[in-house]
This record gives structure tokens, sequence and C-alpha cells, in this order.
């Protein structure tokens, strides 16, 4: 006999908080622009650390080559408080500068929507990058991480 279907609320849930500890390092990104006939650079080298301090949220910083060909830094933390299957779901409040049409490369804050799937040590984060006229640009970053402690 096939097993019943999962229900849907087996499927979606809202993550539970609590206390965690665990260590990831990042790569840069790899990034499809939605105008990907602007010349934008997809390849994002770069690394960063993310440190989950809870089943929810996670502070992470890091610096990569942007879509521009200049340096970015960022920090921030993120949450995801839900989860589709394997994904969790949620976004990234963060402060990020080099971005030359955006306040001169100067700082700003983002809010990026972000889905984060894990297999024991290794994970992939998928950014979901608003554009915002013409100085910042739309698309979607992945992003590998490993955890290390």
């Amino acid at each position: 006999m096939a097993p019943a279907p999962a229900a849907a609320e087996d499927l979606f849930r809202k993550i539970e908080h609590a206390p965690a500890s665990e260590v990831w390092l990042d790569s840069g990104f790899a990034t499809f622009h939605v105008d990907d006939d602007k010349g934008l650079n997809g390849r994002n080298p770069g690394a960063g650390l993310e440190y989950r301090f809870s089943s929810t949220m996670s502070a992470t910083a890091g610096r990569f080559l942007n879509s521009d060909n200049d340096h970015t830094v960022y920090a921030g933390v993120i949450y995801q408080p839900y989860q589709i299957g394997p994904v969790r779901l949620g976004a990234v409040f963060a402060a990020l500068n080099g971005y030359p049409k955006m306040r001169d490369g100067g700082w700003f804050p983002a809010l990026i929507p972000t889905a984060t799937i894990e297999y024991k040590r290794v994970g992939v984060n998928l950014a979901f990058v608003p554009g915002y006229k013409d100085k910042l640009h739309a698309g979607v970053s992945v992003q590998l991480k490993f955890r290390v402690w």
C-alpha cells in the first residue's frame, strides 16, 4: 500500500525558537541577474561567516566582489522562522556598501528574502535580491556554505 500524502501542515511549518551554536563558512556568490544584458558581473567571489545562535536566527558578515565589479562588505542578521520541507525561509536584514550608484558606494540597509537548505555540514543560501532603480540590480544569488563548528 502506498504511503499517504503528507498533510500541508507537515510540509509547511513554523520553526520553534531554540538556542543553537553553529559556525558556517560562506563562499561568495553566483548571481543570475534579471537584466543580464547590462554586462553585470555574475561571478561574485568572496568569503563570509555565519554564526547561528538560535534555530531561527544567525549573524552574518563577509566581503565579496559585487555585480558592479567593486568590493562589498556586509553585516546583518538572517531570520528564517518558517520551513517548507527541508528549506528554511525568511530574510536577511543587512547593511552593505560598495555599490557605486547607491549612496556613492557608502553603507545602506537591505532586506533580502532568503531560502536555505542544509545537509549535515554543507548548505546553500538562495537570496532573491530586489532591484532598486538603476542603483541595484535584481537577481537570484546562490551561496555555498560549510559548517565548521
